[in-house]
């Protein structure tokens, strides 16, 4: 198992949430919770071992992955997030770093600390949070958020893994930001019709 260890409050409170989210729901690809334990003001999570590492590593060693092994990612990050939905949960940090392989090449969504529980059909939040390249423009603005950004998030994560890199990006932040509120979607030549037409539908440009 792995241990996650949370020493200050906001720390804390983070690691408080994930052991909710993670006692509460189970399922094959999200990161199964061992145990957790309280001891000297600090919170510790024994999470299961996820021998397969991050996602982010393979793709950063591959540079792009074919489509049918993206395909294989993307499915299984799918029926997560899914599945968090149903139980009123939206993920809000879905990145490559967050994602971990088990020894059989699965997929788990791990880091659960910036979670939002008890949001269904309807409900928006306005909590500022993520990372942004992979960030829906709804958050960037706080004009409140649904569900809908995880699928924004994982429409760029799909592009990161076609192209090798998120659709927008820049040398800061701010124009980072300015790219994600405003940029236009641009598809490489090389993708098939299958794969375009289906980032257009999962695209950073609708989500506002």
């Amino acid at each position: 198992p792995q241990a996650k260890i949370a020493c200050n409050a906001k720390d804390t409170a983070h690691t408080r949430a994930e052991r909710n989210i993670l006692e509460a729901v189970k399922h094959p690809f999200i990161v199964d919770l061992i145990y957790a334990f309280q001891t000297g003001g600090k919170l510790y999570l024994i999470l299961e071992c996820l021998s397969g590492g991050e996602l982010f590593m393979q793709l950063e060693r591959e540079g792009i992955f074919l489509e049918d092994t993206a395909c294989f990612y993307l499915s299984e990050i799918t029926l997560a997030l899914g599945h968090l939905h149903s139980h009123g949960i939206i993920y809000r940090d879905l990145k490559p770093e967050n994602i971990m392989l088990n020894s059989q090449g699965h997929i788990k969504l791990t880091d659960f600390g910036l979670c939002k529980e008890s949001i269904h059909d309807g409900a928006v939040t306005h909590t500022f949070c993520g990372t942004i390249e992979y960030m829906a423009p709804e958050i960037l603005v706080r004009s409140g958020h649904n569900r809908a950004v995880d699928w924004w998030s994982l429409g760029a994560l799909m592009y990161d893994m076609l192209t090798g890199s998120p659709p927008f990006t820049a040398e800061n932040r701010k124009k980072t930001i300015d790219k994600i509120l405003k940029g236009k979607l641009v598809l490489p030549p090389y993708l098939t019709p299958d794969a375009r037409d289906l980032l257009k539908k999962v695209p950073p440009q609708t989500s506002l």
